[in-house]
């Protein structure tokens, strides 16, 4: 739990419970940074809302800035929390809803008045009250909360978080456009500066779950994530970092605890490593330079010997 998050989001108006309850329930699995990836089961589970509840409400938190969720590839859903950027008027128009006669409330169980249609077009009870049979309340409806003023879907994936499964790669990132002196102008060094936060925590959750302790993170480590968001892409950056840690165990970067460092110094090799899917260990090292170092020694010898041959054949002539 990173108390600094927590302190952070306290404070927020302007929100249903609901909406309140993910959200906090989201800082508290937060690091420093405000990256967690809780599951959506978890998620209800410790705020008591069902899943579809959580997910209208997550989807409410990225429309105002609070939340920025990115998708995955063959792993949990990663969450940044951003209080600084709560915008509470981002929040979509609040949505109009059916009325029953004179006005009254329609559907969603709330009782129509005096002598409207009850709840699911079910005939009215005495004085109005919601109708079924003899007067009995209709089926109890499945509460799902609703997000304040009509919290949007988070199927309909606002702010641009990226979504990907094995089927459908993940759309590029933008690319920053460099100006002379190199360096990332406006809105495209916000981008860098969200694909090395991204890069950094796919390295720090495999780092985790590799080591059981966090990575230590300082000036150096983060000017080697930067060089390497910019070495293999926006995209790209995050699950080679990420496969780095899970599948790559040569000697020397076992020996330097999968550093950033080592990663950065062959980053082109790793990434295409990653891209076929095969590591190459120790092993496989050594015996691919016995393999090369086995073919030049034959070479070497095919070479002697012809130039035997073309002695012995010259020595014939002059004869």
């Amino acid at each position: 739990m990173s108390t600094i998050i927590m302190a952070a989001c306290w404070p927020l108006q302007n929100m249903s419970p609901a909406q309140k309850a993910v959200l906090i329930s989201l800082a508290d699995q937060a690091n420093d940074d405000g990256v967690c990836w809780p599951g959506i089961k978890t998620i209800a589970k410790r705020t008591c809302l069902s899943e579809r509840a959580v997910q209208e409400a997550i989807g409410w938190l990225q429309t105002v800035g609070l939340v920025f969720r990115d998708y995955r590839l063959n792993t949990s859903t990663s969450y940044t929390i951003t209080p600084s950027k709560f915008q509470p008027a981002a929040a979509p128009a609040k949505r109009s809803r059916a009325t029953g006669a004179n006005g009254a409330p329609g559907a969603d169980g709330a009782p129509p008045a005096d002598g409207a249609p009850g709840a699911f077009g079910a005939p009215p009870g005495a004085d109005g009250a919601p109708g079924g049979a003899d007067g009995a309340p209709p089926p109890v409806q499945m509460a799902h909360p609703r997000g304040a003023d009509g919290a949007p879907k988070s199927s309909l994936n606002r702010k641009g978080n990226r979504k990907g499964n094995a089927k459908e790669p993940f759309p590029a990132a933008p690319q920053p456009a460099l100006g002379a002196a190199g360096a990332g102008l406006g809105d495209d060094e916000t981008a860098l500066q969200a694909a090395c936060k991204h890069t950094w925590a796919a390295y720090c959750q495999a780092y985790v779950q590799r080591y059981g302790v966090k990575p230590v993170r300082n000036a150096k480590v983060n000017d080697n994530v930067k060089a390497l968001v910019k070495r293999l892409g926006y995209e790209e950056a995050p699950r080679v970092a990420a496969w780095y840690v899970e599948r790559v165990s040569e000697a020397y970067v076992l020996k330097d605890s999968h550093g950033v460092g080592a990663l950065l110094a062959k980053a082109e090799s790793y990434h295409t490593q990653w891209a076929r899917g095969q590591a190459v260990t120790g092993t496989a090292a050594q015996a691919a330079d016995k393999t090369s170092a086995n073919f030049d020694a034959i070479e070497q010898a095919k070479q002697m010997l012809r130039q035997r041959t073309g002695q012995s054949q010259g020595a014939s002539n002059h004869a």
